[in-house]
């Protein structure tokens, strides 16, 4: 059994205009310590999908397991991060990141929150930053805080829903470094949400596509056979990765033009080599 796994889960949504339907057929399965990328269009059901991961929504059909137990709300295994920071703005950094502590890690002494506040803090490099408020903070150093609150939870899976959207050029590309190293230091579980090529190339083991919405679906899995840590200026010069970029844009392409794909089985089906 995978260690996350989608069996034909859906999702709709309900308006005075009526039923409109979100996610279809989403069948998807993960193994423990892999690192996935889910891209597609904008209104393709990014978000709802991760939500329902995170069980902070119910599907309308299917299940949702992760090691074996049904998702049925939120909870301290499944960390997330998302793009908006989501941080209180009266506590400081060290308060933000201490408040998930709290939550999971009761019973603990204040002497050992502090240390385990303190280790995620200083792994995503923002020690010196822990009594400002989030309004004194960049829009990158905000980030690092969610990331450093997720991980401080020590969940078995971490949810990162375009988490450097909002971010400029350089600041996205040292966050993307961050994530990097610190996956290969832990090892968990990770779903990204994102609709950049590029940084799906740079970070993920695979690359599943979502069909263009309403009523979207997973495509098949593009696999990312690359060594790590993965150097971005390669992207553009290594033939299979050109070649694996290529192929996952024209399926992108072919699906916004609204001809229909065979496959929506998360099974790899083109394999950069």
């Amino acid at each position: 059994m995978a260690f996350l796994e989608l069996t034909q889960v859906a999702k709709s949504y309900r308006s005075d205009g009526g039923v409109t339907p979100v996610l279809r057929d989403i069948n998807l399965s993960i193994e423990h310590g892999e690192f996935v990328a889910i891209v597609g269009f904008s209104g393709s059901g990014k978000t709802t999908l991760i939500s329902l991961i995170a069980g902070l929504i119910a599907p309308d059909a299917g299940s949702i397991r992760l090691d074996g137990k049904p998702i049925t709300g939120p909870g301290p295994d499944r960390g997330v991060v998302f793009q908006n920071y989501s941080l209180l703005p009266w506590l400081t950094v060290f308060d933000n990141v201490r408040l998930a502590v709290d939550q999971v890690c009761r019973g603990w002494s204040v002497e050992r929150k502090r240390a385990r506040v303190e280790e995620f803090l200083k792994l995503v490099n923002l020690s010196a930053a822990a009594g400002k408020r989030p309004r004194e903070l960049s829009g990158g150093m905000r980030q690092r805080v969610s990331v450093a609150r997720a991980l401080a939870m020590d969940p078995q899976i971490l949810l990162l829903d375009e988490p450097l959207g909002a971010l400029d050029a350089l600041t996205r590309a040292t966050l993307q470094d961050e994530i990097e190293r610190i996956w290969e230091q832990d090892r968990k579980t990770v779903v990204l949400i994102t609709n950049d090529l590029d940084e799906a190339l740079l970070l993920a083991d695979r690359i599943i596509p979502l069909t263009a919405g309403p009523g979207a679906t997973l495509g098949p899995s593009f696999v990312v056979n690359a060594d790590r840590p993965r150097d971005r200026r390669a992207l553009s010069k290594d033939p299979d990765l050109k070649h694996l970029r290529r192929d996952l844009t024209e399926w992108l392409l072919t699906v916004a033009r609204g001809k229909p794909q065979k496959s929506h089985h998360p099974e790899p089906a083109l394999v950069g080599t």
